[in-house]
């Protein structure tokens, strides 16, 4: 591992980072408990680093980053772009409106090309669930997923439990409810495998409409009303109400959606007192959050969020470059 810049401290109670074991990383889904940790603490290592006047790193000299992103994206694709560069990568940010793709090229043959141009890690984000570990069954480099689909997106759920623990302290025994369109929701599947192993209980909290077949068996608890599903939460993860994912109707309008499931000041109340309100973005303010809540920073980590995405995907490339050079990574 390369050498933290000056400042950085461990948290010495908490996992140290230790070499990964993964070539890719796909989902949460196929991490362990320990494995979590360690990337928390690489990425708790390299949050003191925004603040710094020299914010640059070597530990990726000479690599290159691909980001692939097929579906548009502002936080997740200029965050690991910044994190690449923070890392000293050399980053390229693919547009795929302008690509063959749009010329009818596959996503295989979109593979076997950047392949040949051999970069070191390719970040992907795709509108089909399962596009990124095909994509990795193709290429030499380590592949992340930045999100497939209805599937997963790994790194938010990294980012959502760090920015959890840098207010909170410890997950370990929190209520976290994650409400609005869960259908729809990669984040939210990659939030209840992670925070669930991390030992909160976590609620899911949405109309039925939006609620997906089993989501009882994910191993978080099922509410259709907002005000029970919040009752006494210590976080409330509101999620985007993803209209563009929707081909019927899903519910009236967006009225009468943030009436009922809106998170505002009086639903709030039924959280616990000093609960904290959390968002991936980008938000649809009156629809599934009042600008009241989203903006005031005395309960909103929104921004904290976005800072702490940098730092996840630092130490995500970290792990997956040393894991580059061993041999027993899948």
């Amino acid at each position: 591992m390369a050498e933290r810049p000056s400042g950085v401290k461990k948290n010495e109670a908490r996992t140290s980072p230790v070499r990964f074991r993964h070539k890719h990383l796909l989902a949460i889904s196929d991490l362990d408990r320990f494995e979590i940790e360690s990337l928390l603490a690489r990425a708790e290592a390299f949050a003191p680093l925004a603040e710094q006047k020299i914010k640059k790193l070597d530990t990726l000299r000479g690599r290159t980053l691909i980001n692939l992103f097929f579906e548009n994206s502002t936080r997740t694709q200029s965050s690991f772009e910044l994190a690449g560069k923070r890392m000293g990568a050399d980053v390229v940010n693919m547009s795929v409106k302008s690509s063959s793709v749009a010329k009818g090229e596959t996503l295989i043959d979109t593979a076997t090309t950047l392949n040949a141009m051999r970069p070191d890690l390719l970040v992907i984000r795709h509108g089909a669930s399962g596009a990124a570990e095909l994509l990795s069954q193709k290429v030499d480099c380590a592949v992340i997923n930045a999100g497939d689909g209805k599937h997963e997106h790994p790194t938010q759920a990294l980012l959502d439990a760090l920015t959890i623990r840098d207010r909170l302290g410890a997950i370990e025994g929190l209520v976290i409810a994650i409400c609005g369109d869960i259908l729809h929701s990669r984040v939210a599947r990659s939030n209840v495998a992670l925070l669930t192993m991390l030992g909160a209980r976590v609620r899911l909290v949405g109309p039925p409409t939006l609620m997906p077949a089993g989501a009882d068996r994910w191993g978080a608890k099922v509410f259709h009303d907002m005000r029970q599903g919040i009752k006494d939460a210590d976080v409330v993860m509101m999620l985007r109400v993803q209209r563009e994912r929707m081909d019927g109707g899903f519910f009236p309008s967006a009225r009468e959606f943030f009436w009922f499931y809106g998170l505002d000041e009086d639903k709030l109340k039924f959280a616990k007192p000093g609960a904290v309100v959390m968002h991936p973005g980008p938000m649809n303010r009156g629809v599934e959050i009042d600008s009241g809540v989203a903006d005031n920073p005395n309960i909103s980590l929104i921004e904290t969020q976005v800072r702490m995405g940098v730092a996840v995907r630092m130490a995500v490339l970290e792990a997956l470059a040393e894991s580059g050079s061993n041999a027993g990574a899948r």
